[in-house]
């Protein structure tokens, strides 16, 4: 456990996909820290006091004795390097690259998915109507990446957990909790990965209504 000063602020509803990877990530190191929530629909996240803090006016954002850092795969990274224990990446320099590649491609890709599975379909079991085509065809190239990055039929991606194994089992979720065709073997690797205890620490977090 630490002693140093660790904030995380964090969606006011916990369905910050971004949010919960940081979440994790803090958990998994074994780290004591204190949330904050910010009120995304009030546009809470653009107040200068809290604009100022995160740069980036996004959630997460980590405060660390001062230091102030946001986006979800630099405070993994940060959180890696800055405390031993636990690794949230592959040791082994072309895996942890490569989870580095899957998380910055969840980040930047498959907006479809997203747009028409948006996360209160997991936290909040709201049903989404089918797919559109644009969305299909994403989640055509998420299964093919999937099922690429997890030919060997492991559990994790690298043979053993990291912190991109939470993200892909997210936008995996999206589809499986909309009971989406999604293929058996992501099923059960999305379902191993949303239990590992740190991940159900967020999933079991109380949640507001809807607005």
């Amino acid at each position: 456990m630490s002693s140093t000063s660790i904030l995380l602020y964090v969606d006011i509803q916990y369905i910050s996909p971004y949010a919960l990877s940081a979440f994790v990530s803090l958990h998994e190191k074994g780290l004591l820290f204190d949330i904050q929530t910010i009120d995304l629909a009030a546009k809470a996240q653009h107040e200068p006091g809290f604009a100022t803090k995160s740069l980036t006016s996004r959630v997460p954002t980590l405060i660390h004795d001062g230091f102030s850092l946001s986006e979800s795969s630099a405070i993994a990274e940060y959180i890696d390097e800055v405390f031993p224990g636990t690794p949230l990446y592959p040791a082994e320099p072309q895996n942890r690259a490569r989870a580095r590649q899957v998380q910055a491609w969840l980040r930047s890709d498959l907006t479809p998915i997203k747009q028409e599975r948006p996360t209160e379909v997991i936290f909040y079991g709201t049903t989404k109507p089918p797919l559109s085509k644009k969305a299909q065809t994403a989640a055509e190239k998420l299964f093919f990446a999937a099922e690429l990055l997890l030919s060997a039929n492991t559990k994790n991606l690298f043979g053993q957990w990291s912190i991109a194994d939470v993200d892909l089992a997210l936008i995996l979720h999206r589809l499986i909790l909309n009971s989406d065709p999604v293929p058996e073997n992501l099923i059960t690797y999305a379902k191993h990965q949303w239990q590992r205890p740190s991940v159900q620490l967020w999933v079991n977090q109380q949640r507001q209504p809807l607005r």
